[in-house]
């Protein structure tokens, strides 16, 4: 019986093994023959999909990462009319697996790459760029829809809201790699819930 090829599969499984390379090891310590050891195909099978090894660290930007963001942080904030109790339930939802010894030590993959590679390439900061603006407009427009529900106040920014949340959520993973301390954690979600909170309307505000 021959064995039937998929190449769609090869391609996913080449592209989930590079990401874990990243991951580990950023991409400038990514290596080709690491990504064939965690699959156990050969070089050809690699470059008959990626023509370098930058062009697959771009697949797992495009691919991988965005859909991470998108799974993670846009898609669930579709179930809460109210945006600053979506945000308030998504962080926290994360936050349950913030404690996990590989999360620490690894940090955020996309803020990760951020911080190691948009300095040294184009490419790569601007898929960062786009990405991160997609999620920062995407908590924009839940904010926007939460101001004319009444849930935010009138006066917020909320082009200004969305960015400085995406830049405390971000800003906190680095703090918490560096710090290896799960109380860097505690100390940031008290900081950004009293944040959340200050964008209600002061009627709210006032409610014990």
């Amino acid at each position: 019986m021959s064995l039937v090829r998929d190449p769609d599969q090869t391609r996913n499984r080449l592209i989930e093994a590079a990401f874990d390379e990243i991951y580990e090891n950023g991409f400038q310590g990514m290596r080709v023959e690491e990504i064939l050891k965690r699959t156990g195909l050969k070089k050809g099978a690699l470059y008959h999909h990626f023509a370098s090894k930058l062009d697959i660290a771009y697949a797992v930007m495009d691919e991988y990462i965005a859909e991470m963001v998108k799974d993670t942080w846009i898609k669930p904030m579709s179930d809460y009319k109210d945006p600053i109790e979506g945000i308030t339930k998504v962080v926290l939802n994360i936050a349950r697996g913030y404690g996990e010894e590989d999360f620490i030590k690894k940090g955020c993959p996309l803020n990760n790459l951020a911080q190691e590679m948009s300095a040294l390439d184009e490419g790569f900061r601007q898929r960062i760029h786009n990405l991160l603006q997609l999620w920062i407009s995407a908590f924009g427009q839940n904010l926007q829809q939460g101001k004319e529900n009444g849930y935010i106040d009138s006066s917020v920014d909320t082009e200004v809201a969305s960015t400085f949340i995406v830049a405390i959520l971000e800003g906190c993973t680095s703090l918490l790699k560096a710090s290896q301390d799960e109380k860097t954690l505690q100390s940031c979600w008290i900081g950004l819930e009293a944040y959340l909170k200050s964008l209600r309307p002061v009627s709210i505000q006032a409610k014990p």
